[in-house]
């Protein structure tokens, strides 16, 4: 009875180290026109480590040029009317790399978006789990990273998202995110950002249904067509399959490949340097390089030793007998 007892323990155990362990999901930042967030080197810039969400908010404040417009700061530049967070559900890490995808026009309005833009940057690498929905990791992370403050007023929701304050304003159709565009555009005089957090599903009462990636081709349709200055921060928090950390695969699925004729998502037929391989890539193809060879004089040591004491001596001669 103890056995069977202490067996179930540890079939629990597994269990909650399984549902707790991080799935890991792609994360893309891209605007049509770069408003002076950084220079033309950082276009289709892509970072490979592996990284927490909000490590991923703290990179887009940081190096996306986010902090000019979310944070609370006198000097700072307000060139964006609208910063968009869409939260999907559907995309993983290792889909990225694949030919044919779950949702093809999720696929393909990233990796136009990501390739057309003037500012992009791409983080294949988000640890998500379930512990935090994303929204609240992000948001969070925004308001640890801004340094002079994090301005909650202009932020809206979609209305599937979970948030707390209740008080905040949620958008239930496109039409009403639309409407807060025009409204922006039209009268703007302090130059305020709006930040719409766009979670999965859409909206509550959409119908028909759309797939994830009807839903953010028609957002990005529509700011397009706005006139307003945007960008879109793209996350994932997937669900279901799990993938385990010590089996990410040592490709990046970002590289460029210049002669094929089906691209991946990441892939980029038209504009080189994605593929190029930078400092941390040369790092450790050396130090691979390093680990071969040493290997391979390691067994030629102990091939040579074997060898050398395979080799018998006798431990006295006879003397030469006399004729």
């Amino acid at each position: 009875m103890a056995a069977a007892w202490a067996a179930l323990a540890v079939m629990l155990v597994a269990a909650r180290l399984a549902s707790a362990a991080p799935v890991m999901a792609p994360a893309f930042l891209w605007a049509p026109k770069n408003y002076g967030f950084r220079s033309d080197e950082a276009k289709e810039l892509v970072h490979y480590q592996t990284i927490s969400p909000k490590s991923l908010a703290k990179s887009v404040l940081q190096e996306g040029g986010w902090s000019n417009f979310v944070c609370s700061r006198e000097d700072a530049h307000k060139n964006v009317d609208v910063a968009v967070v869409f939260l999907g559900s559907k995309l993983q890490s290792s889909d990225i790399s694949k030919d044919k995808q779950v949702d093809q026009a999720l696929a393909d309005t990233l990796k136009l978006s990501f390739t057309s833009s003037e500012f992009s940057m791409a983080f294949p690498y988000v640890a998500t789990s379930d512990d935090e929905k994303l929204e609240n990791s992000l948001l969070s992370g925004f308001a640890e990273n801004c340094n002079s403050g994090f301005e909650g007023k202009h932020i809206t929701y979609t209305d599937t998202c979970t948030v707390s304050d209740r008080d905040l304003k949620k958008h239930r159709s496109m039409d009403s995110i639309h409407d807060l565009v025009m409204s922006r555009m039209g009268n703007n005089p302090s130059g305020q950002t709006d930040l719409i957090v766009f979670c999965g599903g859409g909206f509550e009462d959409l119908g028909p249904a759309k797939s994830e990636g009807e839903l953010l081709s028609d957002l990005v349709a529509m700011l397009k067509n706005s006139g307003a200055k945007f960008t879109i921060l793209y996350a994932s928090q997937p669900s279901g399959l799990l993938e385990n950390l010590s089996s990410l695969p040592l490709g990046r699925y970002l590289a460029e490949k210049t002669n094929t004729t089906k691209p991946g998502l990441g892939t980029n037929t038209t504009k080189p340097g994605l593929g190029k391989c930078d400092g941390e890539c040369l790092v450790k193809s050396t130090l691979l390089e390093g680990t071969f060879v040493g290997i391979v004089l390691l067994i030629i040591l102990i091939s040579g030793l074997m060898c050398m004491m395979g080799i018998d001596t006798p431990s006295r001669f006879e003397a030469p007998q006399e004729s």
